[in-house]
């Protein structure tokens, strides 16, 4: 839900926040995204949508220790798109030549990767405004992941759109990530394989 008081009485409230009043009000432990220069609060996740993130950042990250490729950063990171946009992703990855250009407090740039699993409360901010926002600022591409329902879908960069791919693959090959990939059959929070196991067989295949 968006949100128009920051809470400061001695201020007049401002029409649109900037990242500046927008990060300047953020505080630990808040989950909300700037849309706009509104303020979006996100409600708590339920618990497939958090075992369904933790297994993905799990298996990635240790993926990444074994295959340095950048950065995996969770929902405490925020990212700033542009003046009066910041989100903060389930997941974004950041490829080594963006590793440089992270400010301790935030990224001043759009993630290679972004991954956002929906909610019943965000699902349609996720698939419309900031889709379009993630397209326009540069995301390379964009995982959207569906705890419910089990309709993920994946998004790659070409040109200046993020287009549709691996529509109705068993496997799921990252296009910013060299030699990661899922199987469609782990995504499912209600079944969850081993994170090890499925790290054990990424690394053992020949494209890893």
């Amino acid at each position: 839900m968006p949100v128009s008081n920051l809470g400061k009485e001695d201020k007049p409230e401002p029409f649109l926040l900037s990242e500046q009043e927008f990060m300047d009000w953020l505080e630990p432990g808040i989950k909300a995204d700037l849309i706009q220069g509104e303020i979006f609060m996100q409600s708590p996740v339920n618990l497939r949508h958090a075992r369904l993130i933790n297994f993905l950042d799990h298996l990635l990250r240790s993926f990444l220790e074994e295959k340095p490729a950048g950065e995996l950063h969770r929902e405490t990171f925020a990212v700033r798109l542009s003046a009066r946009n910041v989100f903060l992703p389930d997941l974004c990855f950041f490829n080594r030549e963006q590793l440089a250009r992270l400010v301790e407090t935030h990224a001043p740039l759009a993630p290679a990767l972004v991954v956002e699993a929906l909610s019943p409360r965000t699902a349609e901010r996720d698939l419309k405004i900031k889709f379009a926002l993630y397209e326009a600022h540069g995301v390379q591409e964009y995982w959207i992941l569906d705890p419910d329902h089990l309709v993920h879908r994946f998004f790659k960069r070409e040109n200046e759109l993020l287009v549709e791919f691996a529509e109705h693959s068993p496997v799921i090959a990252a296009q910013t990530i060299p030699g990661f990939w899922v199987q469609r059959a782990w995504l499912d929070p209600a079944r969850l394989p081993a994170a090890r196991d499925c790290l054990r067989e990424i690394l053992a295949s020949p494209n890893a």
